[in-house]
């Protein structure tokens, strides 16, 4: 299925639980080597992360190129924005 979910896609969002980590690394470790630009949006709960971002990029050991953001997946405006830097990612990889 993740190859059909990848299929003539520019880029990814994998969403973190913070207080679950572990969920999200077969997502980190399966963009990354497919190559597909991604962002890392951990969602807040309650306006609390349970770690913060640095401890977040370093447990996920991921690269400063990949963005590491806050969200509010309630939020319409949060999620447009976590989409806009995915749509960066990948304009700047179109670029070259």
């Amino acid at each position: 299925m993740w190859n059909d979910i990848i299929h003539g896609a520019l880029g990814a969002l994998v969403i973190v639980d913070s207080r679950r980590m572990d969920e999200c690394y077969p997502a980190v470790d399966y963009f990354e080597r497919h190559d597909l630009p991604f962002a890392v949006a951990v969602n807040q709960f309650d306006g609390k992360l349970a770690h913060d971002l640095d401890a977040i990029r370093w447990a996920l050991a991921v690269g400063d190129q990949v963005p590491v953001i806050v969200f509010d997946a309630r939020s319409k405006v949060s999620v447009r924005d976590a989409l806009i830097v995915v749509l960066h990612l990948a304009l700047e990889r179109a670029r070259g």
